[in-house]
């Protein structure tokens, strides 16, 4: 049985009409798309990229886990990263780590 990690990716609109997603979790991850529907879909896809051959800023390999958003929000890069952005969950099935 596969289990699934939840990460939060903040959605903000650019002045194009484009639709960019940043990973708090995850520095350096950014995709986007033309709606929030296909930004969303390419958070997914980038996730499972990302997954196959990240490393950390410590030098450490593989996708940290998330934090909840409960840590999140005590978190101060992360509320001013959020403002004016929305916030989605993006799941992340932990078998496509592996």
């Amino acid at each position: 049985m596969s289990s699934t990690l939840h990460y939060i990716a903040l959605i903000h609109e650019d002045a194009d009409d484009c639709f960019t997603v940043s990973f708090p979790d995850i520095p350096g991850l950014i995709t986007a798309g033309d709606t929030v529907e296909e930004a969303m879909e390419e958070a997914e896809e980038a996730l499972t990229f990302a997954a196959e051959d990240w490393t950390n800023d410590d030098g450490s390999r593989g996708l940290k886990p998330p934090r909840s958003m409960d840590q999140l929000r005590e978190d101060p890069e992360f509320i001013e990263a959020a403002k004016d952005a929305i916030v989605v969950v993006v799941e992340f099935p932990v078998d496509a780590a592996e």
